[in-house]
């Protein structure tokens, strides 16, 4: 008879348990891999990797400035099949965005294309200028967990001219094609904190400015961090317009807008640094894009 103290026996029952889980976890695995015939061999057990969506990118032609491209793009699904299913209805977050990005951040081009039945969707892009860009592909499939969408990205080489520029620091006014973006108070920003930007659009002739629904919001804001190209993406509706809250991991945000010339905008970036935001909306049937910088603590 062999004794056992308290201690010894609770170990010793602790490394039978363990044997036993790796014991039925190795029988799963090899029952896994599929029946075969006997062999002397040792049995080996393969590592599958992660899965994972896939993006497919179809370019007819190199794309170059000043040039209407056509992209087609497709989304695999971890079973390797396309995925076909997106949200739809009203608001913003549905289907998917393509947002071209140029690295500097000083271009960007926002779309969101028809997707066809195969799930594929094919975009027609007009590069304002030659250089390196990032593509974000911002999907929202049509189940809602574990997340509501995610992003894909890809790079593209757009010819023609390109000299970087840096970045211009942080201004509380821009104008566009003669509409003046102001911003009502000096931001203070913190990364994963929700946070609100005011700012008021007026016209040419000084008028308060009319927004007009595009991609299902009344204005986008579209942010990146100048370097590693992080990217977020909020949205400004109408007061109890459906799709328009923007989250990221427990917080969340969204931007309104209820009176003309005024927005109200939804800051939520994941990491601090300096940020570009591209403001856009359509007023009197113009897409305007204003781009302002912003530091984040």
């Amino acid at each position: 008879m062999v004794l056992r103290s308290h201690t010894d026996r609770r170990r010793h029952e602790r490394k039978h348990r363990l044997h036993g889980i790796a014991l039925v976890a190795l029988v799963a695995l090899i029952g896994l891999a599929g029946c075969g015939g006997g062999s002397s061999a040792s049995p080996t057990i393969a590592v599958q990797p992660a899965q994972e969506f896939r993006l497919t990118t179809h370019t007819t032609g190199a794309p170059a400035a000043g040039k209407p491209a056509r992209i087609t793009y497709s989304i695999q699904q971890p079973n390797g099949s396309n995925l076909t299913k997106f949200k739809r209805g009203a608001g913003p977050h549905t289907g998917v965005h393509v947002i071209y990005i140029r690295t500097d951040l000083g271009a960007i081009v926002h779309h969101h294309p028809h997707i066809a039945a195969n799930g594929s969707f094919t975009d027609s892009v007009l590069f304002p200028s030659g250089g390196p860009y990032r593509v974000v592909i911002d999907v929202y499939p049509q189940q809602t967990t574990p997340q509501p969408n995610f992003q894909l990205f890809t790079r593209m080489q757009v010819k023609g001219a390109y000299t970087p520029q840096p970045l211009p620091p942080p201004q509380r006014e821009v104008r566009v094609d003669g509409y003046r973006f102001a911003l009502r108070s000096e931001p203070r920003l913190r990364a994963i904190q929700a946070a609100f930007l005011s700012f008021t659009v007026t016209g040419p002739n000084g008028a308060p400015a009319h927004f007009t629904p595009w991609y299902g919001a009344l204005a986008h804001a579209i942010f990146f961090r100048k370097g590693s190209l992080d990217y977020f993406h909020t949205h400004v509706c109408a007061p109890g317009a459906p799709n328009c809250t923007s989250l990221l991991g427990g917080a969340k945000v969204t931007g309104t807008s209820s009176t003309p010339g005024k927005l109200s905008v939804g800051v939520l970036v994941p990491v601090a640094g300096t940020w570009r935001l591209f403001l856009q909306c359509l007023v009197d049937g113009r897409l305007l894009t204003a781009p302002f910088t912003l530091r984040v603590r």
